[in-house]
């Protein structure tokens, strides 16, 4: 039974050497930068069989996350359990588009049309709509430009014809928008407590696509700061809840 502990932790000691190593070398350049403004050198941490992407100077874990929050289900109350976890979400305000043929020559650079926002973070978040619940979780969002570099392998998405991202860099930041409890949500809401409001009037006032803004309505409602009150037409209608805290769970 001792040699069999004895393997079995040699063997997960492994796999989490294999998971760090892997999950750097697959790390775009944005990526490590957001990890290394947040935690310094006290990066790569194992934490109850799971690797954080830091730790910061006060003792927060760091994870950054690019994409949706739907794998960190299960690791983000771990890392808030035993210390408490900043989770770090780029939006990209301007991403430029720069290309490179087979050979690595670049062949042209481009400024994206799509303008991102603070309401992008509800395109992750609407698949783990409860996650912002967690006690002892902050979702920071941070607003920033980024080049993209893509390469003519032939093995990238059909959208983008074939070619690949080869690297994610960061050229600036704007700002910072530190969310730790559902009412700091409210923020996304731009009407008064007693103002009635649907996904298309919430489209229209934040300037956002409507399938987002019904994304970021189905968000709120799950974190407690708005409630359905009826319907006008087809649409359905809501309000900020009056008087009610949400609490963490």
């Amino acid at each position: 039974m001792y040699e069999r502990s004895v393997l079995l932790r040699v063997l997960r000691g492994f796999l989490l050497l294999m998971k760090k190593s892997i999950g750097t070398r697959c790390e775009s350049s944005l990526h490590r930068a957001l990890k290394f403004s947040y935690a310094g050198r006290r990066t790569e941490r194992e934490v109850a069989g799971y690797v954080a992407d830091g730790i910061s100077a006060g003792g927060e874990f760091i994870e950054v996350q690019i994409g949706s929050f739907a794998p960190l289900k299960k690791k983000v109350p771990e890392f808030a359990r035993l210390g408490g976890l900043r989770v770090v979400y780029p939006v990209f305000v301007a991403k430029y588009i720069e290309v490179y043929d087979s050979k690595g020559k670049r062949e042209y650079r481009r400024k994206s049309p799509r303008r991102g926002g603070p309401w992008d973070l509800f395109n992750a978040l609407v698949y783990a709509p409860e996650l912002p619940l967690t006690r002892g979780l902050a979702i920071e969002l941070v607003l920033l430009d980024a080049a993209e570099q893509r390469i003519r392998d032939g093995n990238g998405s059909w959208r983008r014809k074939g070619l690949s991202i080869k690297d994610r860099q960061l050229l600036a930041v704007h700002e910072r928008i530190r969310l730790e409890k559902p009412a700091d949500y409210l923020r996304f809401v731009p009407f008064t407590r007693k103002e009635p409001f649907t996904s298309a009037s919430l489209a229209a006032k934040a300037g956002i696509r409507r399938e987002l803004a019904q994304k970021t309505l189905y968000v709120l409602a799950r974190l407690g700061v708005i409630e359905k009150t009826g319907k006008e037409r087809n649409a359905l209608v809501y309000q900020i809840i009056a008087g009610k805290k949400s609490k963490k769970s």
